[in-house]
């Protein structure tokens, strides 16, 4: 007999408002949201950065929409292309699931490019903000994640925090998501911030801590789908490794470049300041 814990009973529905449900995803969204944005103003008033508290406020709707459309629009590329191919206006059902993290960091990263040109700030002075703050929404949503039993990790008899969820089979299986909320949040947030509160020489290396984000979430991403159960529909993509694996490779390397660019003496703010310059 195999033995786990049993997953808890969670109504995927937070709150019941009438003919109206709020699901714990979309409160993740908004706490996330929220907590993001507070926490980048207080980071802005204490820095006197460029990016200001009302430029901050201003681009609280382009990263939204950033991360809504770039996630929805990076799960229909990267996970289900044939699907939504043969059934496109699926691609409007957000409320029934179907978000990527990669997606929607391109569709925030597309967003400071283009908002940091309209207001003529520089988009690392934006970035290396916006990474310190980011993994707030990672945690909730990870813990979203849990509270729906989905994504959950691979069958697993060697720790005795495994799980028995209830779309998972009869198996226990490892809590994947709870991986991902320790790591992609709690430790992620940790260690960023610790750096740009604590260390100015690194915090003044503008593109450091950006590149630094980037390379610490695909590690860990990239060592946490060694538990986590690949996506039904899509499996493994090449040979054991699995499509977020495959997608954190290549946002290790654009990382270690920006920490590289980043360094003294090479000056990476002079390339952005000399395209400001061109505009």
């Amino acid at each position: 007999m195999y033995s786990g814990l049993l997953f808890p009973t969670i109504d995927p529905i937070a709150v019941h408002l009438g003919i109206f449900a709020v699901r714990w995803y979309s409160l993740a969204y908004i706490f996330g949201i929220i907590g993001a944005w507070l926490l980048a103003r207080q980071m802005s008033r204490y820095s006197k950065s460029v990016f200001t508290v009302l430029k901050i406020d201003d681009f609280l709707i382009w990263a939204t929409a950033g991360i809504v459309l770039g996630g929805r629009l990076g799960y229909v590329l990267f996970y289900n292309i044939h699907y939504f191919l043969e059934n496109p206006l699926q691609i409007f059902a957000v409320w029934q699931g179907g978000m990527s993290f990669h997606g929607g960091l391109i569709g925030v990263i597309v967003a400071t490019l283009l908002f940091s040109r309209l207001k003529n700030i520089s988009p690392l002075a934006m970035g290396d903000i916006l990474v310190c703050v980011a993994p707030i929404g990672l945690f909730f949503g990870r813990l979203a994640n849990f509270a729906n039993a989905e994504l959950f990790g691979r069958v697993t008899q060697s720790v005795p925090w495994a799980m028995i969820f209830p779309n998972g089979g009869p198996l226990p299986r490892h809590p994947s998501q709870l991986y991902e909320a320790f790591l992609e949040g709690i430790v992620l947030f940790a260690v960023l911030n610790a750096l740009w509160w604590f260390s100015p020489r690194l915090r003044n290396r503008q593109g450091f801590l950006f590149g630094l984000f980037l390379i610490l979430y695909a590690v860990f991403r990239f060592g946490i789908e060694f538990t986590r159960e690949p996506d039904a529909h899509l499996g493994f993509v090449f040979y054991t490794f699995s499509m977020g694996q495959i997608l954190s490779i290549p946002m290790a390397l654009c990382g270690l470049w920006f920490i590289y660019l980043s360094a003294p003496g090479r000056k990476l703010e002079k390339i952005i300041v000399k395209n400001n310059e061109r505009k």
